[in-house]
């Protein structure tokens, strides 16, 4: 049985890329997000937010009829649930969007569907959201048991870099872990009608866990190259020169150190395992603790480095938390620069070329504006760099010559 249509709920950075390669590939597939620009764009063909190669899929998909965005979800062969899973104050996953996707969904099923949780998950939320679905829809199964007709709950997580969405949605390897063989079976056929990489499977909490683990791994490798860095600075020797000569051995690769650690995944994910399991993710959470106190050190450097100077100016280069994207979320850029507009008696210039308005994260702190690269490196007394664009690296000359320089990125090493 194949899939002639497609509902992604979740219109954001992986449910519009997922959207518009299903529909590239003859699915008609219906978006639904709750933001109504979004909404708006989509149907009109274009891309609200920045990625590479989306807008020409995405135009082409509208343009042939076989993708248009809504704001609520409605009946189809599968149910893709591509929404938001940040943590509360405590580190403790929230749910609550996966949760309202479930129960948007559970209404329009008849049995037979194929729902699948792509949201990056703590052990058990697909199990969670089977839940959700079955005490709205008692009339239905996950198995089939009773006689009730079955639905088939499955976890696919996406494993894309910003910026290469497109190209590693299709070529990417892809796990999928389902509730039942079935479940598993449904959901590796309808990944295999665009990806292009293995389709591996296994269950559900394992699927889970695979995304979890993956970031965690990538976590714990950047907080030692940031620990590094700290440990550099006390003994005045340069981290950049240190790794690169580190990384000589055959057997050595240490990561780049920067102002912390960005991004829904990285930065979100390891504290999913640590809830998981408390008592033993101890190095995971050692990790996580590294790097969501980096940007703490950044900004003090910075006001060590004004330490003298008479309302002194800042420059601020870069919001997102990688480079050349728009991204801004969880970025550790963002936490410094409104650390500073509220702690530093200074005015903030940011620099994001990616952006053309300054977030909401970042309050309404009067000192604090956002401009173009030359105006800030000519006002500044001070320049962090806080991620490195290409505009910036491209302007090292520009860069070299200003007064004071703190370089968390290595642009100019």
């Amino acid at each position: 049985m194949g899939f002639s249509t497609v509902v992604v709920i979740g219109l954001g950075y992986i449910g519009l890329p997922t959207a518009a390669i299903l529909a590239a590939n003859d699915v008609d597939v219906v978006g639904v997000d709750i933001n109504p620009t979004t909404v708006d764009a989509v149907n009109e063909g274009k891309v609200p937010f920045v990625e590479p190669d989306l807008g020409t899929l995405l135009a082409g998909a509208v343009g042939r009829g076989r993708l248009r965005a809504a704001s609520t979800p409605e009946p189809a062969d599968a149910f893709i649930l591509a929404v938001p899973t940040p943590f509360a104050d405590d580190h403790k996953p929230d749910l609550s969007y996966v949760k309202a996707a479930a129960e948007a969904v559970a209404p329009l099923l008849r049995g037979g569907e194929l729902v699948v949780l792509e949201s990056t998950s703590p052990p058990g939320a697909t199990s969670g959201v089977a839940e959700w679905v079955l005490a709205i829809r008692p009339d239905l199964s996950v198995d089939g048991a009773d006689g009730r007709p079955a639905i088939h709950f499955a976890h696919c997580p996406e494993r894309v870099l910003p910026g290469r969405v497109i190209v590693e949605l299709v070529e990417n390897d892809r796990v999928i872990g389902g509730l039942t063989a079935t479940a598993t079976e449904r959901a590796r056929d309808l990944y295999s009608v665009f990806c292009k990489g293995q389709l591996l499977v296994t269950d559900s909490t394992t699927a889970e866990m695979t995304k979890l683990v993956e970031n965690a791994y990538r976590d714990i490798n950047i907080a030692f190259a940031n620990e590094l860095s700290l440990i550099a600075d006390k003994l005045q020797i340069d981290v950049w020169e240190l790794i690169k000569l580190a990384n000589h051995h055959p057997r050595v690769n240490i990561l780049s150190p920067g102002p912390g650690v960005g991004g829904h995944c990285i930065a979100v994910d390891p504290w999913f395992i640590v809830d998981a399991a408390p008592e033993s993710a101890r190095l995971i959470r050692t990790a996580r603790m590294v790097n969501d106190t980096k940007p703490r050190w950044v900004v003090e450097k910075v006001l060590e480095a004004v330490t003298g100077i008479n309302s002194p100016t800042i420059a601020a280069l870069g919001l997102a938390f990688k480079a050349d994207i728009d991204d801004l979320r969880e970025s550790p850029a963002i936490e410094v620069v409104r650390d500073l507009a509220h702690v530093a008696n200074a005015q903030i210039l940011a620099v994001e070329p990616h952006i053309k308005t300054l977030p909401a994260s970042l309050g309404d702190a009067k000192n604090l504006c956002l401009t173009d690269l030359e105006t800030a490196l000519d006002a500044a007394d001070v320049v962090v760099v806080l991620v490195d664009h290409s505009a910036f690296r491209n302007a090292v000359g520009l860069l070299a010559a200003s007064a004071q320089v703190i370089d968390t990125r290595g642009v100019l090493s």
